[in-house]
């Protein structure tokens, strides 16, 4: 797959994940994989008990990948080893988060690493098959691991009594239809048993307990699985120690918007603040801009503003905790870090933006994804993720009234915590961020008679040249 990035990994990277892609030389096929040492993590694990496996994955401190940043080990220990149901593992490939795209080069450049976490995930869970759900945009990614997938049957790393060991295992690849909600995981059970993928109702349908078939499931990200190759190599203890307490391992993240050098990094987790990854791994911001804005875990985390203060807490040498504040460039760029300063590490889809950017636009961009992909299922996000966008919109061209911005905020208010899944909060955040941190902003383009002079690039395709009828 071309790419746009250097290809030259950072000084300060640490690639475990990442260590093939973009790599000089390095093939996506299974001969180039198994002569860099690939399947070796397999041979490993299959000779260990399953319950071992588990308990390392606990061990390390892995956490979700995906978004939610979820611990794999806790989730996986919901599975009883003598469950008399089947039990299915499903990789997340549906990558559909605005801002993040790591796992995409994962699929296109190193899929046996992805199979081999998988093997060795299923083999741990007592899976017998295995499904990998890819986003419908990645028709390159899905044949690239079909071809994977073959290559492993016939070196018997999947199929019947792999390597000698008794273990029987099948991998089927699975294309969505291109539905954001789809990588919600019971939305993608939905879609993956051929029905329309409206999220469950949690409880009592977590995946675990009755997911795919109505049976015990486990629903892991590509970023994840892959990592468990790299646990079984080095050992819990051991990848617990990269990283930071409770923020264990390397994360990937990915940087775009209005930096010199955008990119993915694979970096230890909390190695570096908001502002070293902005500055020294991206080359800072473009020639004669200043930071505005950034969304850290792709277009669903609440946008933090530069100059901004965020209080946090400290904890002292004698043991006693205190309070600091810091500005956006101090954050560590951690799970519980940017959960402190009220926003989150999600999908780690970095989004910096300058002083050029018009927040307005900016919101009104992310409602109309928002209000395109909602599955309808719950009133408050089919209605209110609409309503947002039409408020946005209006207020873009001109034609907004004082009172929008309160509408704003009490819209999405009352969308977040009110529907069956969490994309009532992935559309109602940014809007309640953009709106409390740009209220200058908002404020200063509602009931606006005439809209302002604009660039074509900032209005939507279909209003280009309509802007007067909206004044």
């Amino acid at each position: 797959m071309p790419t746009p990035f250097k290809k030259t990994p950072h000084p300060k990277e640490r690639r475990l994940v990442f260590q093939n892609v973009d790599r000089e030389g390095w093939s996506e096929d299974i001969g180039c994989y198994m002569e860099n040492g690939g399947y070796e993590e397999l041979r490993k694990a299959l000779t260990m008990e399953r319950t071992a496996i588990v308990n390392e994955v606990k061990a390390s401190g892995l956490r979700g990948r995906g978004g939610a940043g979820f611990p794999c080990g806790v989730k996986w220990g919901f599975i009883k080893l003598d469950e008399p149901k089947p039990v299915y593992l499903i990789c997340n490939a549906d990558e559909s988060e605005p801002g993040t795209f790591k796992d995409r080069y994962i699929l296109h450049q190193d899929p046996h690493q992805l199979l081999e976490g998988m093997i060795i995930s299923s083999f741990a869970l007592g899976v017998h098959l295995a499904y990998i759900y890819i986003r419908g945009e990645f028709p390159t990614g899905a044949k690239i691991l079909e071809t994977a997938i073959a290559e492993a049957r016939a070196k018997n790393f999947l199929g019947k009594n792999i390597l000698g060991s008794g273990f029987d295992l099948e991998i089927y690849v699975h294309r969505g239809a291109g539905a954001y909600i789809c990588g919600e995981e019971t939305g993608l059970i939905e879609s993956l048993e051929g029905k329309r993928a409206y999220p469950r109702i949690k409880p009592p349908y977590f995946p675990a307990v009755l997911g795919l078939y109505q049976c015990p499931t486990i629903v892991n990200n590509v970023e994840t699985l892959c990592n468990i190759k790299h646990i079984v190599r080095m050992g819990g203890a051991e990848y617990a120690k990269i990283g930071k307490p409770n923020n264990t391992g390397t994360r990937v993240l990915c940087v775009s918007g209005d930096v010199r050098e955008p990119g993915y990094f694979e970096l230890e987790v909390g190695a570096v603040t908001m502002g070293e990854l902005i500055y020294d791994l991206c080359g800072g911001m473009k020639p004669g801009r200043k930071l505005k804005a950034v969304i850290p875990g792709g277009s669903s985390a609440k946008v933090l503003r530069a100059g901004e203060k965020y209080k946090i807490k400290t904890k002292q040498p004698d043991g006693s905790t205190g309070e600091k504040e810091i500005g956006i460039e101090d954050i560590v760029m951690d799970f519980d870090s940017l959960a402190a300063v009220g926003s989150m590490a999600g999908s780690g889809g970095v989004i910096v933006m300058d002083d050029s950017r018009d927040m307005l636009w900016t919101l009104n961009n992310i409602n109309e994804f928002y209000a395109h992909e909602s599955c309808g299922q719950c009133t408050p996000c089919r209605e209110g993720s609409l309503w947002m966008k039409k408020i946005t919109e209006r207020m873009l061209l001109g034609g907004g009234v004082e009172r929008d911005p309160a509408v704003l905020k009490n819209v999405a208010d009352n969308i977040a915590g009110r529907t069956i899944c969490a994309f009532g909060e992935a559309c109602a955040w940014p809007t309640q961020s953009f709106v409390a941190k740009f209220k200058e902003e908002f404020d200063s383009r509602a009931g606006k008679p005439v809209p302002p002079p604009m660039p074509p690039e900032y209005l939507p395709e279909e209003l280009i040249g309509k802007e007067e009828a909206h004044a």
